[in-house]
């Protein structure tokens, strides 16, 4: 065992870009009942609800640092801390490089007080955004209806109000629980699915709506009334 967390905390020093773990980190939900360290690669993905090629994208942006024993990569308590930061930061849609300069920020914190008032305002400039991205929408769907209302036919013609996406019982329920901010782990518990079948069902919603993520995604099933605001 010695041998074992001899390894473990051998890690590789941070390369260029990447940031060393901070002292201090905003609370951020841990999965249930969380494994006992050395946390394999597998079981920090299945906790997650990520692939494994997610952690190694993470690793090699900087956001994660793994530890190794032999050639498996191994991850602590403090590595499922920092990750369970980043998955809550890429549910609210926020892009890795901003995610980035948010932990190089937070690298910085000398109090647990200081890091929580660093998130918060990240957590609001998030919510400026993604404000004005439905305000976009909105705007957008209002101008299709224009254009569309200048058609002789008016019956015949889709206004953006009468836009059928259709959708399983499956895909409703998925969206629905989206559309509260269910995370794709808390998805998988909910349906009773795996998390490669939550990434394919939240692939064909967003397919099924031309959005570029999951939000965009709720936010257009919302405009639709697909789903209650």
């Amino acid at each position: 065992m010695a041998e074992r967390s001899k390894h473990l905390h051998e890690r590789k020093p941070p390369a260029a870009g990447q940031q060393a773990a901070s002292g201090f980190l905003p609370q951020a939900t841990l999965p249930r009942n969380p494994p006992d360290e050395p946390i394999a690669i597998a079981e920090m993905a299945n906790h997650f609800g990520v692939t494994h090629r997610t952690l190694h994208f993470y690793e090699e942006k900087g956001l994660l640092s793994a530890g190794r024993i032999g050639l498996m990569r191994v991850y602590t308590r403090a590595d499922m801390q920092r990750m369970a930061l980043i998955n809550t930061c890429r549910e609210i849609g926020m892009p890795v490089a901003v995610i980035q300069e948010l932990l190089e920020e937070l690298s910085g914190a000398t109090s647990q007080e200081e890091a929580d008032c660093i998130f918060r305002q990240a957590l609001r400039t998030r919510r400026r955004e993604l404000t004005a991205a439905l305000s976009t929408i909105q705007r957008q769907s209002q101008q299709i209806e224009r254009l569309l209302s200048d058609d002789d036919d008016h019956d015949d013609a889709p206004t953006a109000h009468r836009i059928a996406v259709q959708l399983t019982d499956l895909e409703k329920r998925c969206l629905e629980l989206m559309a509260e901010g269910y995370t794709p782990m808390r998805l998988s518990r909910a349906l009773g699915l795996q998390s490669d079948e939550i990434a394919a069902l939240e692939e064909r919603i967003i397919r099924k709506f031309d959005a570029n993520n999951r939000f965009q995604a709720v936010a257009k099933a919302v405009l639709l009334g697909v789903v209650a605001s």
